[in-house]
């Protein structure tokens, strides 16, 4: 393993997927969550379909395809549609604060199936990393800021969580015998025929138009949040155990944060900003701890 190409794709996923919180309120305002998650699969698929014409199909055995069918419904059908069915009714912070549960669930999930042992320093880090989201979504006044937001959108982001620690130990499995690349194209291919009935039959808008900021949320969410993740995060996983691949989730909200402040015009508090420097000392103590383990592996 390259330690350096798996955490600058981990950053990468991190970077992107932050933002997407953003921008998916945005392109809410003009989609629904079917038509949103529809035309960003079919963007992604139409990518991977012409890179396939031009360079030849994958072979790939019946049982390959069952895995992946599976691995896709989990992420993205089941993950987007419960994330972006609880971004219509909760805020982007309190979503990112609860997608940044998922290295726990991972965590467990990897115990119990994997049989992943977990140093005493980095599950600090994931403690320090929960800590420092904790302290950047109280904010100033607590919680008593987030007081109006719908528990039942709440409800429909921790679905996505568990959908994402489903997706992170099965695609860890399939990632030994299928390249990142691979698993992340037939992902959307199948993403796009489970979608497809769920696109004709509900609205494909809000009725508000659709302005370039829309649109531009739009590209963004298919070619940087989809696309560019999904390889990104893929290869991370075919490289890394899967409790530390996931444990980056926890960088999301410092990412979502900022960019509510560029974007939307919101304010980091002191009590923010420390929750974002504990949140880089968290990632950082798991990352170096298991750089250094797979050093020693290597070494010995």
């Amino acid at each position: 393993m390259n330690p350096l190409k798996v955490y600058t794709a981990l950053m990468a996923t991190t970077l992107l997927w932050g933002v997407s919180f953003i921008l998916t309120k945005v392109a809410l305002t003009s989609f629904t969550p079917f038509s949103l998650i529809f035309f960003r699969f079919s963007i992604a698929s139409i990518f991977f379909l012409l890179y396939f014409l031009w360079k030849g199909f994958p072979r790939l055995t019946k049982n390959q395809h069952v895995r992946l069918a599976t691995l896709s419904f989990f992420e993205p059908v089941l993950y987007f549609l419960f994330e972006t069915s609880g971004l219509q009714r909760t805020t982007a912070a309190e979503a990112s604060l609860i997608i940044a549960l998922i290295p726990a669930l991972v965590l467990l999930l990897s115990y119990l199936f994997l049989k992943e042992r977990i140093a005493r320093i980095a599950q600090l880090g994931i403690a320090l990393s929960i800590l420092g989201i904790v302290l950047l979504m109280m904010g100033e006044n607590g919680l008593q800021e987030y007081s109006g937001s719908s528990l039942k959108g709440n409800f429909l982001v921790l679905g996505a969580v568990v959908s994402a620690a489903c997706y992170t130990l099965l695609s860890r499995s399939l990632g030994q015998e299928i390249s990142s690349f691979v698993i992340s194209a037939y992902q959307f291919f199948y993403g796009t025929a489970f979608f497809f009935p769920l696109f004709l039959l509900f609205p494909k808008g809000t009725g508000q138009s659709i302005g370039v900021s829309v649109l531009g949320a739009l590209l963004f969410l298919a070619f940087g949040a989809t696309i560019g993740a999904f390889l990104c995060y893929n290869y991370a996983l075919s490289k890394a155990p899967a409790a530390t691949v996931s444990v980056f989730i926890n960088g999301i909200p410092v990412v979502t944060a900022f960019t509510g402040w560029l974007i939307l015009g919101e304010t980091l508090k002191g009590s923010q900003l420390l929750g974002a420097i504990v949140v880089v000392i968290g990632v950082t103590l798991t990352s170096i701890h298991q750089q250094q383990r797979d050093e020693s592996l290597h070494l010995a």
